[in-house]
């Protein structure tokens, strides 16, 4: 089986997000989407691997803008490839400050925060899956900071909407695990993050329940992740395309 991980000198937290089964048969595709943390310190061997091995044209940052003025992109943002800065945050009105996503980082219900992020996020999420259904966008790269968290709940919205099982989509985020020291490492280093708590406390836990919480409250009040890309604003034709660009 190919493996998920794809491993760089300067980022901790990329992996594919092919190889996932489907309902009714079938997985999700290698090679269109990667799920990432923050690219800003990438080598050159890292953009390379990124541009010239793994075919990647279009990067969705979803980080907040303040985040970006203060670590900003690094080589990448140097290169050919198209950055789009689409924000996932608690509500289109609130601060942009990036401490004002999680006040308090070592107290956090991170299942209510991922609701929180997915009502003020729709349009910007909808944006994210209309790059990702474009072929000419492909590979597309999303991430965040740690890759965790803005980064799960969005990926876990294009797996829900293929129809990956709760329990698959849980155990794929709970995968940041295995690279969760080196995230907080690399973080608490950069101006933006410092201060962060230990690795499986508060905002930096990582916890299956913690998805399949969010996945409950999403089948229960919004009848899943299709049913809310539809409510806000995605066309059944772009549902559909989403479906045939991430499921061989």
């Amino acid at each position: 089986m190919t493996s998920r991980w794809i491993d760089f000198d300067q980022i901790d937290n990329v992996r594919d997000l092919g190889g996932l089964p489907v309902a009714g048969g079938g997985a999700t595709r290698f090679g269109v989407v990667l799920r990432s943390s923050t690219l800003q310190q990438a080598t050159c061997d890292d953009l390379s691997h990124l541009v010239d091995k793994l075919g990647l044209r279009t990067v969705i940052d979803l980080r907040l803008p303040d985040e970006v003025e203060r670590e900003g992109y690094g080589l990448i943002g140097d290169s050919e490839v198209h950055i789009a800065n689409l924000p996932i945050r608690k509500s289109p009105q609130s601060s942009l400050a990036a401490r004002d996503l999680v006040p308090d980082k070592t107290r956090v219900d991170l299942t209510e925060l991922y609701g929180q992020l997915l009502g003020g996020s729709g349009e910007h999420i909808v944006e994210s899956v209309r790059l990702i259904i474009d072929p000419a966008r492909h590979s597309v790269l999303f991430h965040c900071a740690a890759g965790k968290d803005r980064t799960g709940v969005l990926a876990a919205i294009l797996l829900d909407a293929v129809g990956v099982s709760a329990e698959a989509i849980a155990h794929d985020y709970a995968l940041t695990n295995e690279r969760i020291q080196r995230v907080r490492d690399r973080l608490d280093a950069l101006p933006s993050y410092e201060g962060l708590p230990q690795t499986n406390t508060g905002i930096l836990a990582v916890s299956p329940e913690v998805m399949l919480g969010f996945l409950h409250n999403l089948h229960a009040e919004r009848g899943g992740a299709a049913e809310w890309l539809l409510a806000n604003g995605l066309s059944p034709a772009e549902l559909q395309r989403l479906r045939e660009v991430l499921v061989g």
